[in-house]
């Protein structure tokens, strides 16, 4: 197991990580949004698409590996003895894995991107 590479990792490196890690596994779909100064909560939200069940967790599982072995984040989830919707909290950083048909219902892009000019 290697050492974190920071002691305290900034938003950006924790967000730079997810979404590589993201990439690497073949989630689909992947949206990031930037929350900063418009949410106390955290300063980005990813949401990402799996194909299955199983892969929604697998990608879950692995994000929160990979930032506690590259980062030292430690992460809380919710939501993957599921698998239709997992919340990985990274603190600065909060990533929604889910399958499409669950996402498409929830549609969580539309609540938090910035309403577009064109109406």
């Amino acid at each position: 197991m290697t050492a974190p590479t920071h002691p305290d990792p900034t938003s950006s490196e924790i967000l730079a990580t997810v979404l590589s890690t993201l990439s690497d596994n073949k989630a689909e779909d992947v949206v990031q949004i930037d929350l900063r100064g418009k949410s106390s909560v955290c300063d980005w939200m990813v949401i990402a698409s799996g194909r299955s069940t199983r892969q929604v967790a697998a990608l879950s599982d692995k994000l929160a590996e990979t930032l506690k072995s590259e980062l030292g984040v430690q992460c809380k989830m919710e939501g993957k003895d599921i698998g239709d919707w997992v919340l990985i909290d990274a603190g600065d950083v909060v990533v929604h894995v889910f399958r499409p048909e669950v996402r498409e219902f929830y549609q969580l892009e539309k609540m938090w991107m910035p309403a577009t000019a064109s109406a």
